[in-house]
């Protein structure tokens, strides 16, 4: 008689063998529950709803018996006694700007720290194809929604995108903003008119007085908020903005470049320095005017805004204010989780000067001379 005879013949139970075990890709709940020896409600509530109503033993048996036979939860299953998905949906203005490549490492350290998942979907800063994304998510339920991005200046649309947030939020999910303060859901912000006040005041203790000002049009707020900064940041310093030089563009690479082009072609004059209102912007300047036979840094400074991970591998390293992205990022999951009421987490900057920007000289527009 084998041992397995022996213990079935003293009345023992007898366990099924790893041989009689589903595979894998077969294994359902209800071979989960018959393993565990529970109901299959107690298994669903112990794998797919939370732990709520299910006894420690039972549980601890019901999760070790999907260990052993190797059952993989049903996502829609776990959403539908839930009420979500243990995902972060992550929805960016765009996807090639490097701004929203730290911010979305920054979230993915945080949601993966908290046994979450990340997706990400991209707007192309466009407030129609934003509140289409948001609509679209609320089906996937994903625990928290993430939208990073610039508000732009659209009343009807930004009206139906919190009246769709609000549904999202009423049946359970979380709502986070890296945005301007202003919608009524928790929002990281960065001060980005402060930001540029003192990057202004710094140039203009550099010796600066005659400059060049690059921005994205008006309708995106992050873009008119930076530009608003720094001519405020001038006037406080003594300098007539009504004489700066200002150019709206595209609020990307291509757009900086051709505004740098534009400047150029009509003649820089006694134009001693251009800030462009985001490093991408600012990357693109520089470009151009290498295009053009100048160099930035000695033939005229170039200084911008985020400071993104080429801005200090450029050359000349670019002069901007920094902004701790990946940061943000991690405090936005940290708000979702929390499930704090709406107020604005602001996001402290600093300027950073470096070589693109070396102290004016008392005359003249080229700009060499040692760096401050």
């Amino acid at each position: 008689m084998s041992a397995l005879d022996s213990r079935s013949g003293s009345g023992a139970t007898p366990r099924r063998t790893r041989a009689a075990e589903p595979e894998p890709a077969s294994v359902t709940l209800q071979d989960v529950a018959t393993e565990a020896g529970v109901s299959l409600a107690t298994a669903s509530r112990a794998l797919n709803g939370g732990s709520r109503g299910v006894r420690p033993e039972n549980l601890a048996r019901v999760r070790d018996a999907a260990a052993r036979l190797g059952y993989v939860p049903n996502a829609s299953a776990q959403a539908t006694a839930k009420g979500s998905t243990q995902t972060v949906a992550l929805v960016v203005s765009d996807v090639a700007d490097p701004y929203y490549s730290a911010v979305a490492a920054g979230i993915t350290d945080a949601a993966e720290a908290n046994g979450l998942v990340v997706t990400m979907t991209v707007a192309d800063r466009s407030p129609r194809r934003e509140l289409e994304l948001a609509r679209g998510l609320r089906g996937h339920r994903p625990q928290i929604i993430v939208i990073a991005g610039s508000r732009i200046n659209d009343s009807e649309t930004e009206q139906e995108l919190i009246d769709e947030l609000a549904q999202y939020r009423a049946t359970g999910g979380r709502v986070v903003l890296i945005s301007q303060p202003g919608l009524p859901f928790p929002t990281v912000t960065v001060d980005d008119t402060h930001g540029a006040e003192m990057l202004a005041r710094t140039m203009v203790q550099a010796g600066y007085r005659r400059y060049a000002i690059i921005c994205g049009p008006d309708r995106i707020k992050t873009s008119l908020d930076r530009c608003k900064g720094f001519t405020t940041g001038l006037r406080a310093s003594g300098i007539e903005t009504d004489e700066q030089i200002l150019i709206r563009t595209r609020f990307t690479r291509s757009g900086g470049y051709d505004a740098a082009r534009e400047l150029v072609e009509r003649g820089l004059g006694d134009i001693e320095l251009i800030f462009a209102v985001s490093d991408t912007m600012a990357i693109g300047v520089m470009t151009a005017l290498r295009d053009a036979g100048l160099e930035p840094g000695r033939d005229i400074a170039v200084a911008g805004f985020d400071d993104i991970s080429s801005a200090s591998d450029v050359v000349p390293a670019l002069t901007t204010v920094a902004v701790p992205l990946r940061e943000a990022g991690s405090e936005a999951v940290r708000l979702g989780l929390s499930g704090e009421e709406a107020h604005p987490v602001h996001i402290p900057t600093t300027v950073h000067v470096r070589e693109s920007t070396p102290r004016a000289p008392a005359s003249g527009r080229s700009p060499t001379g040692p760096s401050v």
